[in-house]
């Protein structure tokens, strides 16, 4: 069957890129690429069709354990057709697993790619007041009990950015053992830090052909002057990962503990729900 068996689906900035780098590289599990096909949220990804999405798989052995990972489908209300696209077209319940982490620090991260991306300006306090996705996509609780309805709890498994980097090889071992995999994966070092936006760089127009170009670099570099060059680099780098304010603070964390009530219930004794929300009372 050319459909995949466990389907890694967000959050987005919690470490999916390196969980499924890290899935992939096992031998037996298989995923997609692209990483992210999106295929069940975006309507132009959803148009190309069965075919399009079947041959993502094409390329694994017999009885590999196949997966993808899109972290659209958990950014409701965005994306709103996902679950009842997965649940007309993959007849067979696939394993999910939702990767989450501390939602203000997920929050934070998202601002910087938004920034990065052109698509937020560098006030922090304007940025969350027009984009209600830094929030909603941090509700991890509104996002995950959906798909608990739709496939039942037995099919969902809860991990963190914090478990992965606190106890790689362990989480690795709990979520493969979850999808079905019964050999020993081996966390791969080199791959830890798959997809990590740590430059904080903000792409500009054309960015591929005037600065990802060696032509466009060896012609900056001849025509103009280091120090200008210095200054546009600065005036295009984030610098220091930016601080909320504290009442915007404040504000994200009572939202939050309010969703994590609804995670609490769909995940009772979960090690994320202390790791990921330090600012909750014991």
């Amino acid at each position: 069957m050319t459909l995949p068996d466990f389907i890694i689906v967000g959050a987005m900035k919690s470490g999916t890129s390196t969980l499924a780098a890290q899935i992939g590289a096992q031998p037996g599990l298989f995923m997609t690429t692209p990483k992210e096909p999106n295929f069940f949220s975006d309507d132009a990804i959803w148009n190309k069709g069965a075919d399009w999405y079947r041959g993502l798989f094409s390329g694994a052995a017999p009885g590999d354990l196949k997966g993808e990972a899109s972290t659209h489908y958990t950014k409701r209300p965005r994306y709103p057709h996902t679950l009842e696209r997965m649940q007309s077209f993959l007849k067979t319940p696939p394993r999910i697993v939702y990767v989450i982490r501390n939602p203000i620090d997920r929050a934070v991260s998202h601002f910087v790619h938004a920034w990065s991306e052109g698509e937020a300006g560098r006030d922090i306090r304007a940025a969350f007041a027009g984009t209600p996705d830094f929030v909603d996509f941090g509700c991890y609780g509104m996002q995950i009990t959906p798909f608990i309805e739709t496939f039942g709890a037995d099919h969902v498994l809860l991990t963190s950015l914090e478990a992965l980097r606190e106890t790689p090889q362990a989480e690795l071992a709990r979520v493969t053992r979850f999808l079905g995999y019964s050999a020993t994966p081996q966390w791969q070092t080199k791959r830890a830090r798959e997809n990590a936006s740590a430059a904080r760089t903000r792409k500009l127009p054309l960015h591929g052909i005037l600065v990802d170009n060696p032509i466009a670099t060896a012609l900056r570099r001849a025509l103009i002057p280091k120090t200008l060059r210095n200054r546009i680099r600065q005036n295009q780098t984030f610098g220091d990962r930016p601080e909320l304010p504290e009442d915007l603070c404040s504000e994200l964390k009572a939202r939050f503990l309010e969703d994590r009530g609804i995670l609490k219930e769909q995940f009772p004794g979960q090690l994320a729900l202390s790791a990921c929300y330090p600012f909750a009372q014991p």
